[in-house]
């Protein structure tokens, strides 16, 4: 070979390795498929694009909407008010808000001037500035004339602020100020440690339960001076120290350089101020005021968590909808216990855990069992034991479980217990590193115990169970009739553990009780019907009221039997089981599948069918599968994928995403699967549908689970070919679209053949 070729085959070479490196470097990871603005419009408070870490307690972000429902951020709004540090469901805290502005303590809302009498503290904002994904979040605060990033750690927030040159820039803390679900706060103080920090809490009175917010903020630069306001004496300067009830406030100021740069740490905590420096120190502390290493770590944190699932095959816009889902399923609940373990029990005292231990809390698992149940249990068993172990503590120190442990107090919204199912999947699910004895004894206590309300706390078990009892219902003089139906599920559940425990006496007693949802069919009419005390049926029924019924209406809750869908279409009769199901789904279709107008019990009546955009119909495309009409299945789950998920702020979910029920259900039936009763039962029965992706790869944890992956290829998908011709479970075909939660967790392959056409009988 000549010296020339030889130069060329090495030239040739080089140019290919630098090819397949500038590819490699240009390839997508799984957290660079989330979008944070996703559904952002018309939001919940929980929901927005703040930078968190999973499970963080603090969600830091921008907040732009005063005391309103569906407050916090607003992506339609160019305004923002402040940087709030708490997002949980009924809970808010510390917001921070750079200013340069004329001195105002105000928090007005962001339509109100920024001069005048109205004015306020909040800046408008320069949009197309405006950057988000997974742990971090920054803006051009036009008015204040700084760039604004945060990013976050578990318990910490980090705020780096991008001045011009300036003198008297302000940087406000409040710890009053608008939220979706309106607080009060009763005793709050504000300390200046040093010139570089400053320590306080603020204690806050909710419809749920009250809880103490303590916090430390440290800065990397010295500020000229500390001062404050609150209702009693106003603005305060030149201070060491403000407390007060109702509004209070502080603001520190300095003096920037065009481009200087003020870093600002913050460690919160429920426990006390030692906690809040303990978290501080943990977390943030090893970063030193490497404000880019700590994105960089929740960056990477949330990108191990995503690739526990790849996905390949179907376009980008499917990809972005996928991970920003799994994203979701993870980024709105709460670590409430400290670094050290510690924790404020709903009755304010302390607790300590063992090392490595935490206490998860967020808004209720209503209906959870049919979306994050699954999803956790599946990729995160770790997490799913957490939550376990955190109703056991919860047991063990107050006596009961907790429905929607929101800073750990028992709040009993959304009136059931489903707790019940996520305990008793786990259990099945061979999820046990907890007290299995307590397990029984806690659920049990659930199901046998009155509800009652605590000291210092809420509504503790099921507040109706005397009267479920007495008449095997719920009547509608007394309070909502769907308690039943709720009621009889967790019966149900309970009966299924007692099985498996071997307790014959508890398993007869229970599934006997879990048909009371029988009481409340109606023999003619055909569906679910309010009754009173004396078992008279409701007068004037209509179907499409919501009178009687939680955030749904007759015609939903009908179809909302996950334990027993075999007795409801006996009752119903096959035929017209179709046939009205069918219905539904065809005038759905045009609503994109959702209801917007269902939240809490609705006396207006409107033609709904179909609400996907609540917990109580997201069931409804699998009941095809029951009923003889699979293929009805997958043309339905895969319309509401497309229809009712988007990808813009203006269209995530039409409805309410509920702290990542609405996500996880995307990820679960975008890789074809579904749990009716939740895993609740020994069998673990999976429903399948038609998966979104041509191959998607899930990874297990082998501390719970003997197989390392499990593999799902769907041959020939595309988006006309939406219909399972063939499923094979590691090459054995399949007669029924249901596999077991086992056959996933020993790992293997599920193999679909998809076609155009609908495999039809």
């Amino acid at each position: 070979m000549s010296r020339i070729c030889f130069k060329r085959i090495i030239l040739f070479m080089n140019i290919l390795l630098f090819g397949l490196i500038v590819n490699a470097s240009k390839q997508k990871r799984p957290v660079d498929y989330v979008d944070v603005f996703i559904g952002t419009s018309n939001s919940r408070w929980m929901l927005g694009p703040y930078a968190c870490v999973p499970f963080g307690m603090v969600q830091l972000g921008p907040d732009n909407q005063g005391d309103v429902w569906m407050g916090g951020y607003e992506y339609s709004n160019c305004s923002v008010n402040a940087f709030s540090h708490l997002h949980g469901w009924t809970m808010a805290g510390l917001a921070i808000m750079p200013s340069s502005q004329d001195l105002t303590v105000k928090d007005s809302p962001v339509d109100s001037p920024f001069r005048g009498a109205s004015a306020s503290y909040h800046s408008r904002i320069e949009k197309n500035t405006e950057k988000g994904y997974p742990g971090y979040y920054s803006v051009y605060l036009y008015d204040a004339h700084v760039n604004a990033e945060m990013t976050a750690t578990t318990h910490c927030g980090f705020h780096r602020y991008t001045f011009e040159e300036l003198s008297d820039v302000r940087i406000m803390i409040d710890l009053a100020f608008p939220a979706e679900y309106k607080f009060k706060v009763s005793d709050a103080l504000i300390t200046r440690m040093n010139d570089r920090t400053i320590e306080g809490y603020a204690t806050s009175h909710t419809s749920y339960g009250d809880y103490t917010l303590y916090f430390v903020i440290q800065l990397n630069k010295p500020f000229k001076s500390f001062n404050g306001w609150s209702k009693a004496g106003g603005i305060q300067k030149e201070i060491e120290q403000i407390r007060d009830s109702i509004d209070l406030g502080s603001f520190l100021t300095f003096d920037t350089r065009k481009g200087e740069q003020i870093l600002l740490k913050t460690g919160l905590s429920l426990v006390d101020i030692e906690g809040a420096r303990r978290n501080l120190e943990k977390e943030l502390d090893p970063y030193g005021w490497d404000f880019d290493s700590v994105v960089k770590n929740a960056r990477d944190e949330w990108n191990n968590l995503l690739g526990k699932i790849t996905v390949e095959g179907s376009s980008e816009r499917d990809k972005t909808k996928f991970y920003t889902n799994l994203y979701r399923s993870y980024c709105q609940k709460q670590t409430w216990s400290d670094v050290d373990g510690r924790y404020a029990d709903p009755f304010e005292r302390i607790q300590q855990l063992p090392v490595g231990e935490v206490m998860y809390g967020g808004d209720a698992f209503w209906n959870s069992y049919w979306n994050l149940n699954g999803l956790w249990s599946l990729i995160t068993p770790e997490i799913t034991n957490n939550w376990v172990r955190t109703e056991l503590e919860l047991f063990d120190k107050t006596g009961w479980t907790n429905n929607g442990p929101t800073g750990l107090e028992h709040t009993g919204v959304m009136e059931v217990s489903h707790e019940i199912a996520l305990m008793t999947s786990a259990y099945m699910k061979g999820i046990r590193n907890y007290d299995t004895t307590m397990l029984y004894k806690a659920v049990k206590n659930t199901l046998t115990q009155q509800g009652c309300r605590l000291p210092l706390s809420g509504l503790a078990g099921n507040e109706r169970l005397n009267i479920y009892n007495r008449l095997g219902f719920v009547p509608l003089n007394i309070d909502r009739v769907s308690r039943t139906l709720d009621y009889a599920f967790d019966d149900y559940c309970f009966a299924q553990l007692a099985k498996s425990y071997g307790n014959e006496q508890d398993y007869q007693f229970f599934i006997k009780r879990s048909d009371n949802w029988k009481n409340l069919f109606h023999p003619e009419l055909k569906f679910i019907v309010p009754r009173d005390s004396t078992g008279n049926w409701m007068k004037e029924f209509n179907p499409f009221s919501g009178m009687y019924f939680s955030e749904g209406n007759s015609w939903q809750y009908s179809w909302y039997v996950p334990h027993d869908v075999p007795g409801l279409v006996n009752l119903l009769g096959k035929d017209l089981f179709n046939s009205r199901l069918e219905e539904g789904f065809e005038k759905s279709e045009k609503n994109l599948f959702s209801a917007h107008v269902f939240d809490r019990s609705q006396k207006t009546i409107h033609e709904y069918y179909v609400n996907h955009g609540n917990e109580v119909n997201m069931q409804a495309p699998y009941l095809f599968n029951y009923s003889g009409k699979p293929w009805l299945c997958q043309k339905y789950s895969r319309a509401i994928l497309d229809k009712y998920y988007g990808s813009t702020p203006y269209h995530g979910w039409e409805g309410d995403e509920d702290e990542g029920q609405m996500g996880a259900w995307f990820v679960m039936t975008a890789m074809g699967l579904f749990e009716m009763n939740g895993g609740t039962s020994p069998e673990l029965v999976i429903d399948l549908t038609s998966p979104l992706f041509k191959k998607v790869t899930i990874n297990l944890n082998n501390d719970y689970y003997p197989g390392k992956k499990f593999i799902i290829e769907a041959k020939n998908n595309s988006r006309k070919n939406i219909y399972i011709q063939s499923m094979r479970l590691n090459g054995k075909l399949l007669d029924e679209p249901r596999i077991s939660f086992k056959d996933i967790i020993n790992g293997g392959s599920l193999v679909f053949e998809m076609n155009s056409r609908p495999k039809v009988p």
